[in-house]
Order: C-alpha cells, then structure tokens, then sequence
C-alpha cells in the first residue's frame, strides 16, 4: 500500500512521553484502560492457542496484568530485561505455565507419574503446551493491527472509514465500493490512502508505547 498523501498536523503527533513511564503511576486509571484495551486480546489469544480454556486464559489476562503493575517500574529501570515485546511475551508465558502447573497438581492420583519424576514431567509438558515463540510474534502482528483498526475507526469519519474497510478490508472492487456507497472512485482512493496512512502511524504509535497527543 502506498501511502504519500500529506496528513493534516493535528492527525496522531507522537509525542516521546511512553505509556510505560505513565503505568508506574497505579493511579493512572486512564493509561492502564489504554494498556489493558491494547493488550488483553494478546494475551487472551496465546493463552488459548497454548491449550488453556477460556477460564484459564482469562485468569493469564488477569495475571498478567497484574505482573506488569508489580514490575513495571523493575522494567524501566533494568534495561537488560530487554524489549517491551519480549518482557510482555515472557510474564504472560510464565503465567500460562501457571495455569498448566495447576493442573499437574489437580491430576488424579492414578496417572502413571512417580513423585520423583513430576517436575521433569511437568516441565516437558509445559513447555509443549506454551507453544513457540512465533504464536506470540503471529498474535502481536494481528493483535495490534486490530487495535490500530479500532483506534482509527473511533478517529475519523465514518463514510471515510466505511470507504476504506470495503476497499482494503473487505477487497471489494472500487466500483463496487463507489456504486454501494455513491461516491466517486478517486474518493474511494483518497480514503485508503488516508486511513491507510492512519493506521500505519497508530501502528507504530502502539509498536513503541507512545502516547497521541490530544
């Protein structure tokens, strides 16, 4: 998608102030409903992916989030911890190995597993089940075009957005798109541009952490 059409200045400013350094704030109700509405379909997802249940995979969101409160400011102090990305991945696998480990211990008692082998079990059958590192780099991709997605939408006109989903969403025809809606084609183009460019700017925003200017 080409996206070289000039955007007006007041369009998604990045500012450098990072939604991190806002979550070491526990008060900040706003900045963790923005971590939380960004991040839980992630978790939420793997979760799933690595076998759990519904309910177990909402108890990793619940975890999870909680881990990040509890770490957060660890985090922005130890960069050898690593990326955001990686940091996030790793307390959510941790939290769905917890779930998994609680099923081990739920086991009935006449499963074949001598009291001496149970952590070598468990282990090999947690890291089975947590699943590769390419589920969570799959997720994050989707996860966040999702949020970039809903973001937009809630930003911009609603006929200009419709535009785009029919369009690049949906890959209907540009006449089609023009015909159903009654507008022109090249409005149907300006849209995709436009939002396309949107997106991809809220794309990055999320990528880092940043925070839009209002």
């Amino acid at each position: 998608m080409s996206l070289r059409m000039p955007l007006p200045a007041e369009d998604f400013i990045p500012t450098r102030y990072s939604l991190l350094s806002r979550l070491q704030n526990w008060d900040d109700q706003d900045s963790w409903k923005d971590f939380f509405d960004t991040y839980w379909r992630l978790i939420y997802s793997v979760a799933l992916k690595s076998g759990l249940t519904e309910a177990e995979a909402q108890d990793v969101v619940q975890e999870t989030i909680i881990s990040v409160s509890k770490n957060i400011r660890k985090f922005k102090r130890d960069r050898q911890l690593g990326s955001f990305k990686g940091w996030l991945r790793n307390l959510t696998r941790w939290r769905i190995a917890d779930q998994l480990r609680k099923r081990t211990r739920v086991a009935p008692a006449e499963m074949a597993v001598a009291a001496d082998d149970v952590t070598g079990w468990e282990t090999a059958q947690i890291a089975e089940s947590v699943g590769p590192e390419s589920v969570w780099e799959d997720e994050w991709r989707v996860n966040l075009m999702k949020v970039a997605l809903e973001n937009v939408k809630r930003r911009v006109k609603e006929e200009h957005y419709q535009m785009f989903d029919f369009y690049v969403v949906k890959e209907w025809p540009v006449a089609k798109v023009a015909r159903t809606l009654g507008v022109s084609a090249g409005q149907v183009y300006l849209a995709k541009f436009r939002v396309g460019a949107l997106i991809k700017k809220e794309i990055r925003r999320l990528e880092t952490c940043e925070i839009p200017i209002e």
